[in-house]
């Protein structure tokens, strides 16, 4: 029985078979994008205002009814520069 391929991929197989720099070309991009050491990698990005609701923030009603009554937003307490 025959697995089915589709011709993109028969394209792309028979391409990067006659073009193998390619290869190396997508090796070092990803070697740029992806494959980093904890150390070198950007730090994780504060969770402080991430949603609650699990993706039900459409259905938050505030306290007072009123879109001026919400609390004051933690970030404003920042120092000004």
């Amino acid at each position: 029985m025959a697995i089915y391929e589709s011709d993109l991929t028969k394209f792309m197989r028979e391409y990067l078979k006659e073009h193998p720099e390619e290869v190396a070309s997508q090796k070092k991009g990803r070697a740029i994008w992806w494959d980093k050491r904890p150390d070198e990698r950007a730090p994780a990005p504060s969770m402080r205002h991430a949603p609650k609701a699990g993706g039900n923030e459409a259905t938050f009603e505030p306290a007072g009814g009123y879109e001026w009554s919400f609390e004051v937003d933690d970030n404003t307490q920042l120092k000004k520069t």
